[in-house]
């Protein structure tokens, strides 16, 4: 008699378990995809976005256009030693990504700077224990 309740209890966690209209506090189940449509529907995408703080000396950001299989864009930063930089891309489908590294400016170590030589001792903390 008990076996008989078990499998009937199983079956059924099984038909629900299977079943993509059950919802679990809000939650349903994903709906299926086939790969067809993926593969119909072409990437096409414009963006970009940039980062500048005057007091940090932070200068960075990025630039990138895609349009099915043609992607191209640039991005840049400004180096601790002064210089900016720029690098211009694009994907290529049989040479893949293909790079142009520029530098803007000239390289120059400020005081304090770790090239310098004169740079803050740093004394590393002891451990404390509680």
């Amino acid at each position: 008699m008990n076996a008989k309740i078990m499998i009937l209890l199983g079956v059924a966690a099984l038909v629900a378990a299977d079943s993509h209209s059950v919802e679990f506090r809000g939650y349903r189940a994903p709906r299926r995809y086939s790969s067809e449509s993926y593969e119909s529907s072409e990437a096409n995408y414009d963006f970009d976005w940039a980062v500048r703080h005057g007091p940090s000396r932070n200068d960075f950001g990025q630039q990138e256009t895609r349009n099915g299989d043609d992607t191209q864009g640039t991005y840049h930063v400004q180096l601790p030693d002064g210089r900016r930089q720029t690098v211009t891309y694009y994907v290529d489908g049989g040479s893949g990504y293909i790079a142009d590294v520029k530098y803007d400016g000239s390289a120059s170590f400020e005081s304090g700077s770790f090239e310098s030589g004169s740079f803050e001792s740093y004394e590393r903390p002891r451990p404390r224990y509680f």
